[in-house]
Order: C-alpha cells, then sequence, then structure tokens
C-alpha cells in the first residue's frame, strides 16, 4: 500500500503497485548458440547487435530501481522496449525444455503481493507477463507521483492511471492465461489479479476526474454521476478481492482501503444527488437518498475501520456529518411543508452514473511488428502463413477488381446502345467519330488528303520524263557509234574487217525497245490515274475537312415545340451523365486504393510476433479490406440505378429531338468517309506503284546506258587499232610474220612494244590521219584514257594473245573480252574474213542468254550504291520488275486497271 501523496484535500488516498523482482538471467549465450547451430555462425555474428541489446536490456531489467538510478518514464520505456524485444525473440526462439529448442533458460519471478512466493518456468509466457505487470505498477507509480492539488495534476494523474488500467487489461486479455498454465506460478500475474487491479486503477483515474469536476464547480447532478461511477469502480475491484484466489492473497487493509472508497463514493454520489432533488422539491426522495449515504458510511466504518488510512476516515466522518445536516434539515421541511411519504432505500431505483475513463490501447505501444530485432531470422511456419495471408488478400483483390471491371463495361455498353454521349455532343456541334475511322482518316490527312495527290502526279510526270530522256540518251549512245562505223566501213571498204554495230548490239537495242515500251504502257496508265483523281476529286475531298467531325451533320433543335422543355430535358441528361461519370472516377480510385493496401500490407513482422491463432489475425487484418468492398458494391448499385434513369431520360431526349433521322444521317456520312478512304488508299497505292516503277525503271536504263558507254568505249578502242592496222597497209608499212602464210594476225593488244608501236606510228605519220575524210578518233574519246574497269579487256576480233614473258605484263583494258557482245576467242581468220567456225560477235538474245553485268569488276562510276551494283548481275534482256504485279498494302474494293493489263 502506498503512502498518500501531499494533497490539498483528505480524499486523494490512493494506490500504487509495486514491481515484481527477479534474478539474474543470460539470454545472451542461449539464443546465440541456437542461432550458430539452426542459421551458421556468420548469421550469429550479423545479429551481435541485436543479441547485445537483448542482453543489455535484460540487465537493466534486474536492477531495482532506485530515484537516483532511474526515472519512472525511462523505467516505462525500458519495460516497453523489453516487452517488444520479447514478441521477436518468441517467434523465432522455441524456448521450452524439448531437447530440440532452448532448454538452459528459465524464468524466475517473485510474486508482487507476496515477495516469498516465486515461479519458475521454461517458457517465455512468464517473463512477459511479469515484465507487463511492471510496466502497469510503474504507470500507478507515476499516477501517484504527480500533484494532484491543481487540475494539470490531476489530468496527469487520471493519464497515467488510465495507462495502468490499459496494461492490466492487456496482460489479463493476451497473456496471464498463458503464464498461469506453467508448473509453477503467482497470483499476481493470473486473470483475475490483472481484472482487479484494471478496475482499480480505473477507479482513482475515473475519481481525479471527479476532483477536477468539484474544483470548476459543476452542477450537482453531473457530479453524482461521476462520484456514483467512481463507487461503481472500487466495489468491482472489491467483489474480485473477495473471491478466490484473491481473497487469501492481499493483505487486509487492500480491503479495507477498497471498501471504504466504495462505501465513500457511494455516499458522495447520494449527497450529490440530493442537492439536485432538494432544488426540484423531491424532498421524499431526497431523505431516501440522504438516509442511503448515511447507512452506508456506517456499516462501512464497523466493518472495515482497522488499518484504514486516517485521512480516509477523517473524510468519511465529513461526509457522514454533511448527510446527516441536511437529512435533518430535508425531514422538518418534509414534516412542516411538504408531508411526503418517503420511500424506502430498497425500492429506489439506482443512482445514474457515467464514466469519462477507458482502459488506454496498449496494443500500438507494445506492436513488436515493426521491430527491427531479429528480422533475418523467418521461422518456415510464418512463411507459409504469410503465404496463406496473401492468397486471402490476392482472392479479394480479384473479386474486386473484376466487379470494378464490369461495373465499367456495363456502363459503356449501355451509354453505346443509347448513343450517349455523342448524342449529346452532336447537339453541340461536337461530333465525334468511332476511333477506328478517325484513325484512318488522320492517316490520310497526314500524307497529304486528297490535296496532295496532285504533287505526287506530278513526281509521276517528272519521273517518267527522267526515264524517258535516259532512254533517249542511251539510244543516241548506239546510234553515234554505229554512224561511225558506217562511215569507216564506207571509208575502207573491204579492209574494215570489224562487225557491224548493229549485230553486236541488238540485244541491248532489243532490251531498249522493251523499256520504251514499258513506258509508253506506264504513261497511259498515268492518264488513266490523274482521270481518276479528277473523276473523284469532289468525291474524296471530304477527307481535307480539318477536324473531319466538321464534315458531319449536327442534331438540331426541333423546329417547334409544344412545351419547350427541351433544355431541361438536355440539362437532366446532362446531370446524370456527370454523375455516371463521377462514379466510374470513383471506381478508378478504389482500384488504385485495393492495389495500395496490397502493396502496404505487410503482416509477416504481426505473424512473427503473434501468439494466438493465426486464424484471427487473418480475420482481423482481412477486415480492413471490408471498407472498400463496401464502397465498392455501393457504387456499382449506385450505377445500377442510375443507368435505368439515363435509359429513360435518353428515350425522352430521343422523341423530343428526332434522335432516328440524326443517326440515319450520321450513317451516311461515315460510309461516305470510309468510301472516300477506300478510293483515296486506290488511288494512292496505284501511283505508289508508278512511283516504285519509274524509279525501278531509272536504275535499269542507268545500268543499261553504263553498259552502252562501256561498249562504245571498247568498239573506239577496237576502232583506233584498226585504223592503224589500215593506214599501214596503205603506206605500206604493215609486215607480216614469215611464219604466218595463212594470212594476217593482229598482233596481241597489250604488249609493250605493240603500245609503243601504235604511239610512235600516231606521233611519226600524223598525215595519214589528216587525209582521212573522217576524224579516226571521235571527238569525244579524243582525251578519253581507258577507265580502269577495262583493265583485262582484248580485241573481240582476235585470238587470245601470244604468250607474254613474265616481266612483261598486258596493258590495262585489253586483257579479256567482254561477255555481252562477243563469244569465246575462236580461231584466228584470214584477214579481213569472217571465220567459218562462226561469228566474232554473239548471237541474238534469244540465242545466248550471257548475263549482262558490269564486266570490269568497278562501278559505272565512283560512289554508285545502286542496287544493279549491288545485286546479282541481271540476265540478258534484264528489265525492271513489272509494276502491275505489285500488291498492295490495302486493296481497293474494285480492281482498277491502272499498271495492271
Amino acid at each position: 500500500m502506498a503512502t498518500p501523496s501531499s494533497a490539498a484535500t483528505t480524499t486523494n488516498i490512493m494506490i500504487a503497485i509495486f514491481e515484481k523482482k527477479t534474478n539474474s538471467l543470460d539470454l545472451y549465450h542461449p539464443l546465440r548458440n541456437y542461432i550458430v547451430i539452426n542459421y551458421g555462425e556468420r548469421e550469429a555474428q550479423n545479429l551481435e547487435d541485436d543479441l547485445q541489446t537483448v542482453k543489455e536490456l535484460r540487465s537493466n531489467l534486474e536492477r531495482w530501481p532506485t530515484p537516483a538510478d532511474l526515472s519512472l518514464p525511462s523505467r516505462r520505456d525500458l519495460l516497453q522496449k523489453y516487452f517488444r524485444a520479447l514478441c521477436a525473440i518468441e517467434s523465432r526462439f522455441p524456448i521450452s525444455p524439448d531437447k530440440d529448442h532452448i532448454n538452459t533458460v528459465s524464468f524466475t519471478w517473485f510474486d508482487a503481493f507476496k515477495n516469498k512466493q516465486k515461479a519458475s518456468q521454461q517458457n517465455i509466457h512468464l517473463e512477459k507477463a511479469a515484465v507487463l505487470f511492471n510496466l502497469g505498477a510503474v504507470h500507478s507509480q507515476m499516477g501517484l507521483s504527480f500533484d494532484r492539488s491543481g487540475v494539470d495534476g490531476r489530468k496527469q494523474a487520471s493519464h497515467a492511471f488510465i495507462a495502468a488500467a490499459g496494461v492490466f487489461a492487456f496482460l489479463r486479455d493476451n497473456v496471464a492465461s498463458k503464464a498461469s498454465m506453467g508448473s509453477s506460478t503467482t497470483v499476481d500475474v493470473s486473470v483475475e489479479c490483472a481484472g482487479m487491479l484494471e478496475r482499480l486503477m480505473l477507479a482513482q483515474a475515473q475519481e481525479c476526474v471527479f476532483e477536477n469536476t468539484i474544483a470548476k464547480g459543476n452542477t450537482p447532478g453531473v457530479c453524482a454521476k461521476i462520484s456514483r461511477q467512481v463507487g461503481l469502480y472500487y466495489e468491482e475491484a472489491l467483489a474480485a478481492l473477495n473471491v478466490a484466489p484473491l481473497n487469501q492473497h492481499f493483505d487486509k487493509n487492500w480491503l479495507t482501503h477498497v471498501q471504504l472508497k466504495a462505501a465513500l463514493f457511494y455516499a458522495e454520489a447520494c449527497y450529490r444527488y440530493s442537492l439536485e432533488l432538494h432544488e426540484k422539491e423531491e424532498i421524499a426522495e431526497e431523505i431516501a437518498r440522504l438516509k442511503s449515504g448515511v447507512g452506508a458510511l456506517s456499516e462501512a466504518k464497523k466493518s472495515s475501520s482497522r488499518g484504514a488510512a486516517q485521512q480516509l476516515l477523517d473524510s468519511m466522518n465529513k461526509l457522514e456529518a454533511t448527510l446527516n445536516r441536511n437529512l435533518e434539515r430535508a425531514m422538518k421541511e418534509n414534516e412542516r411543508v411538504y408531508l411526503m411519504r418517503v420511500p424506502t432505500a430498497s425500492s429506489l431505483p439506482p443512482l445514474p452514473a457515467f464514466s469519462l475513463v477507458k482502459p488506454l490501447p496498449m496494443s500500438e505501444v507494445l506492436d513488436a511488428s515493426k521491430e527491427k530485432m531479429f528480422a533475418n531470422i523467418v521461422p518456415d511456419s510464418s512463411a507459409k502463413s504469410l503465404s496463406r495471408y496473401t492468397e486471402m488478400v490476392d482472392d479479394v483483390i480479384r473479386t474486386q477488381a473484376e466487379k470494378l471491371q464490369q461495373a465499367s463495361e456495363l456502363a459503356r455498353v449501355r451509354l453505346k446502345e443509347m448513343d450517349l454521349p455523342d448524342s449529346i455532343l452532336a447537339l453541340e456541334g461536337n461530333s465525334t467519330l468511332p476511333t477506328s475511322l478517325k484513325e484512318d482518316v488522320e492517316a490520310v490527312q497526314v500524307c497529304g488528303g486528297p490535296a496532295g495527290l496532285e504533287g505526287e502526279l506530278q513526281q509521276l510526270k517528272d519521273l517518267r520524263r527522267v526515264d524517258q530522256e535516259l532512254l533517249v540518251q542511251t539510244e543516241e549512245l548506239l546510234q553515234k557509234e554505229a554512224t561511225e562505223d558506217a562511215q569507216f566501213r564506207s571509208q575502207f571498204g573491204t579492209r574494215w574487217t570489224r562487225p557491224q554495230s548493229s549485230t553486236l548490239t541488238k540485244n541491248l537495242q532489243d532490251r531498249l525497245n522493251r523499256f520504251a515500251a514499258n513506258l509508253k504502257q506506264a504513261a497511259e496508265s498515268d492518264g488513266r490515274i490523274e482521270q481518276s483523281v479528277r473523276d473523284h476529286s469532289a468525291f474524296m475531298s471530304i477527307l481535307d475537312h480539318r477536324p473531319i467531325e466538321s464534315a458531319l451533320p449536327t442534331l438540331s433543335r426541333p423546329i417547334m415545340s409544344l412545351d419547350a422543355n427541351e433544355d431541361a430535358v438536355v440539362g437532366t441528361l446532362k446531370q446524370s451523365l456527370r454523375q455516371l461519370e463521377t462514379l466510374g472516377a470513383q471506381r478508378a480510385g478504389l482500384e488504385d486504393m485495393l492495389k495500395e493496401m496490397k502493396r502496404k500490407d505487410d503482416i509477416l513482422p504481426k505473424l512473427m510476433t503473434s501468439t494466438g491463432s493465426h486464424e484471427d489475425l487473418y480475420r482481423k487484418e482481412i477486415a480492413k479490406y471490408d471498407h472498400i468492398c463496401q464502397e465498392i458494391a455501393q457504387n456499382v448499385e449506385a450505377q445500377e440505378q442510375l443507368l435505368m434513369h439515363i435509359q429513360a431520360q435518353s428515350d425522352n431526349f430521343a422523341a423530343v429531338f428526332n434522335l432516328e433521322d440524326f443517326k440515319a444521317s450520321r450513317e451516311r456520312s461515315y460510309k461516305q468517309i470510309e468510301a472516300a478512304i477506300a478510293k483515296y488508299r486506290e488511288i494512292k497505292e496505284n501511283i505508289n506503284e508508278g512511283l516504285k516503277f519509274y524509279v525501278t525503271l531509272q536504275d535499269a536504263i542507268t545500268n543499261i546506258k553504263q553498259q552502252c558507254s562501256d561498249f562504245v568505249m571498247t568498239r573506239n578502242i577496237q576502232c583506233q587499232e584498226m585504223i592503224e592496222d589500215v593506214q599501214r597497209q596503205i603506206s605500206g608499212l604493215s609486215f607480216q610474220d614469215g611464219k604466218n602464210t595463212v594470212g594476217y594476225k593482229y598482233p596481241a593488244v597489250g604488249h609493250p612494244h605493240q603500245t609503243q608501236r601504235m604511239n610512235s606510228q600516231q606521233q611519226t605519220d600524223p598525215g595519214i590521219m589528216s587525209n582521212t575524210a573522217h576524224p579516226l578518233t571521235p571527238p569525244y574519246l579524243s582525251q578519253q584514257q581507258p577507265m580502269p574497269g577495262y583493265s583485262q579487256t582484248p580485241s573481240p576480233y582476235v585470238s587470245a594473245p601470244p604468250q607474254v614473258p613474265p616481266q612483261q605484263q598486258p596493258m590495262p583494258g585489253y586483257c579479256q573480252t567482254p561477255s555481252s557482245y562477243v563469244s569465246p576467242p575462236q580461231q584466228v581468220p584470214p584477214p579481213y574474213h569472217l571465220p567459218a567456225s562462226g561469228p566474232p560477235y554473239p548471237p541474238p538474245y534469244h540465242q545466248q542468254q550471257a548475263p549482262v553485268t558490269n564486266e570490269y569488276g568497278q562501278p559505272a562510276y565512283p560512289g554508285w550504291q545502286g542496287p544493279h551494283y549491288n545485286a546479282p548481275p541481271p540476265q540478258p534482256g534484264y528489265m525492271p520488275r513489272h509494276p502491275y504485279n505489285v500488291q498492295p498494302p490495302y486493296p481497293p474494293p474494285h480492281q482498277s486497271g491502272y499498271y495492271r493489263q
């Protein structure tokens, strides 16, 4: 029993609880050994700080606190921290006599009320119960330490007693029953004792509130209710003290104190209530209440006066005198004035009571789920429990998400059926296109739209003109070479034994003719495209509207209205649609809330520290989602009701604004746009085919032009050699090999002495060249040197050159015969006579399929990277792929004749 604190009144005698005592205990080594055995030395080293913390907490707990060592708030914090550490230890370290568990730890605690009694158990529940008991005791000591002579002091004391009541309630509900199941236990941590102490602390907390109520001067009725509740709390504590196992455990002074307090505050309630009755002139009940209060005080003093604090007895005597004084006055007034019959005490209703205190919840303060101690150790049982809980949460999330999605889809479908909100937008001049159709229109407009087709047609014309010019230039090359060859043949007669150009260029001419035919056919297709663009320009012009919605019809108001309620119809429907949109936004927010709750929902720490059934924890934790599930159900139900209203409003709207005619007009516009897109794509695809055709044909003509240039150059080189030989014959400077009696044979082209002789002949006999009817060398070849691509091209009219000494290399440009123009080397024919074995030039195109390619191993001109020089060599008669075979990516609804035969 604590000594009374200094106070101004004589009614503030209260009780504080002393802490339990314990023996020294080593938790460090048993816990560390268990970690090493089950998790390894490395894990034990990682958890060294946590082990040291537990060791320090236990050591501080064992030391009996003194005012010099530790203040009450610090002691409170120590006990709270150690209790959370015990919860972390409980879920990870099994402490029991089992051989596989930590069986070297035994917790010993002495009874707080009978110090000679002690309990020793090899389980952590006794340790937790003792720590909670001491925590409640510290709170009670803090309540008694405050100066309750002032209002603030009484408030602080009340809060401390409330906290003590909360700790003892937590002990009773969560730990006491488990601690009492051991082989040895003490009464102070039993369920009955914890419940009694909770009532006692609440009584003292309510008593502090009553004292503040008196100090504030509240009405007698309010004071009576608060005082009566103080008495009830004391009566409940007294009832627990009078039954086993507490009736034989506590000192008589406890019983005396609690019994006197219960009687004192019952009498105080009677006194305060009688004052209110006196104001109401209810004298009979006033007399009965005063008699009841006096009787309660007299009975308490007779049975429990021994061992009571003198201050408490003085308070009771003072209150009793006041009650007797008021009783005497009331009885005189009743006898003289009211003459009312006084009821018996048993017939009176119970005094009203009002509680202003309740136990402080300690679940959050003592929650170890946020404790980081030993967090790396997760038993398999906790992991499995977490997995099961996660499945439960996932099932809730999945079910609710499906409800939300179904509700959103239902709203979308119903609005689509009612043509909302498109009809409202059309009424306001904001018509909309279906998404797919709008995307198609945007794609057409990005490409330039129908207005851009003229520019593409001009590109076709430009490309066709370029191809025609290239073709003409190529034909002029061959024609010029043929003309010069004919001039020399006419000049030299039978001495000009070289094959005619027309026989060598037949393949090239055939290909050029085919290219010309393709160009003619393409020009006809271009004309058909141009005609199609002109014919459908007005039809496709709808696609040039920006935005395209401006081409759609609008919903008009009725010309005549009987009741002029169109605005009201539209306004009501708009309001309903806004409400529907709000519900949709709420669903999106609810779905996000579900996902966020699941993301933050980590109950592993609670599973690790939970000492009860996991099923109970599951139900408690899964209940967090109940309010969201209820909101989802309410949202879905509200949408169903709202859709019914919108349906009725939509029917009214359609009737007022003749919506069916508008829908028909809008559908016709949609079809017109679709048809315009189809026609645009058809024309666009044909133009693209034409562009591809002309580009490909340009590459082919460029390739054949290069071949013709190579042919002309080779012929000019051969022409130069033959002119020299003919001039030597005419001038008598030619010579023949004595061994060659068959006929004249040209020496191999490319030998150094041959080149030297040719050059010297040109230098020493300039007159011969000047006497010819035409220049022997064409003007455009007069300064031209053999191109690098001709490094090994012999004369097409002679046999293979004789063997050249190793030190003499052939000159570039005369070592191999271009296969495009001549046949393989033949036997040397007689001079000026064609060989009997066959012609010295390739047969016509239909007889020989020699590949036409760049025979000289070099591109036509530096930097050229065209496909005809990177791709495999084309065959003779190569032509670009006919554009009519290209499959368009968007096949038009009707086959057109553009580039197709």
